[in-house]
C-alpha cells in the first residue's frame, strides 16, 4: 500500500506513525509527563496531546475545559490562575504538565496538538515560533476556523490538520461532490467512524493522497482495528493502547 510522503519536516518518518493519544491514556493519567515518559520508553516519538490556556495565560496539557473529570481539582482552566490549576493532580497523583514543560522534558518527540480553545490559539502559535519547533509540531482542532488562523497568523512553516469542516469537505470531494478545502493542511486526522457513519475507508484514503495529504486515524485500541485501518493504507494511527499498536506494527513489520 502507497503512503504520502509529504513536504514538511513534522512527516519525516516511515509511514504508518503510530501517535501516542495523550501519551496513552489507558491507565488514566492521559496528558501527564508519566505517561508521555512511557510512552517514549516503549520506542514512540510521536506524542499527540491537547491545550488550554489559564486565566494568566499558561499553556497546559490538558483535554477538559474543566479539571474535574480526571483531577482532583475542580472549575474550569480558562477561568483559574496557573497557581490553582498546578494544585490539581490527575488521577489524584500526577501534576498537569505546561506544554511548554513537555517540549523541554522530551527534546526528540514531534507533537500533534489539538487546540481545545480559541484563548489558547495565539500562546500555542508564539511558542511554537519562539521557540524555533515547526518541525516538531502538528497542529489541529475540531474548529476549521480555529485551526485556519493558526495557519494564518504562523504561515506555511506551521504544519496543520484539517478541522470539521475539512473532513466533511474532503469526504465529499471522496464522492466527486464539489467542496471547498483549505490549502496548506499536511493531514486529516479523523475517527473512524462518526455518529455511526464511516468516515475512513478506501475512496477517503485515496483522495487524501490525490491531494497530498497524510490520513491519521484516532483513537484506535483494538487490534483487529488497527489491521483493517493499516490495509487501507491510513499513515497514522492515534492509540491509548500504546503497547497493542507496537504489537501490531512489529508483527507487519511496520515499527521504524
Amino acid at each position: 500500500m502507497t503512503h504520502v510522503r509529504l513536504r514538511h519536516p513534522y512527516l519525516d518518518h516511515p509511514a504508518p506513525i503510530p501517535f501516542a493519544h495523550r501519551g496513552g491514556a489507558a491507565d488514566g493519567l492521559e496528558n501527564t509527563a508519566a505517561a508521555f515518559h512511557r510512552a517514549a520508553e516503549a520506542g514512540y516519538r510521536y506524542f499527540e496531546t491537547d491545550v488550554h490556556a489559564t486565566a494568566d495565560g499558561k499553556l497546559v496539557a490538558f483535554h477538559d475545559a474543566t479539571l474535574d473529570r480526571v483531577t482532583d481539582g475542580r472549575g474550569k482552566i480558562g477561568e483559574l490562575p496557573w497557581s490553582r490549576v498546578r494544585e490539581a493532580r490527575v488521577a489524584g497523583t500526577e501534576p498537569l504538565p505546561l506544554f511548554e514543560e513537555l517540549l523541554e522534558e522530551f527534546p526528540d518527540a514531534r507533537w500533534n496538538v489539538d487546540i481545545k480553545a480559541e484563548r489558547a490559539l495565539h500562546p500555542l502559535v508564539d511558542l511554537i515560533a519562539r521557540r524555533g519547533l515547526w518541525d516538531r509540531v502538528c497542529v489541529g482542532s475540531f474548529s476549521e476556523g480555529r485551526v485556519a488562523r493558526a495557519q494564518n497568523i504562523a504561515g506555511p512553516r506551521l504544519a496543520t490538520s484539517y478541522g470539521v469542516r475539512g473532513v466533511v469537505g474532503l469526504r465529499l470531494r471522496s464522492y466527486a461532490i464539489p467542496a471547498a478545502l483549505r490549502v496548506g493542511a499536511v493531514a486529516a486526522q479523523v475517527p473512524e467512524t462518526q455518529a455511526g457513519i464511516r468516515v475512513v475507508d478506501r475512496r477517503f484514503v485515496r483522495t487524501a493522497h490525490e491531494r497530498g495529504l497524510q490520513v491519521h486515524v484516532w483513537t484506535v485500541n483494538e487490534p483487529q482495528r488497527m489491521e483493517a485501518l493499516l490495509d487501507l493504507g491510513v499513515d497514522g494511527i492515534m492509540t491509548d493502547r500504546i503497547d497493542i499498536l507496537r504489537t501490531v506494527l512489529d508483527r507487519r513489520g511496520a515499527w521504524a
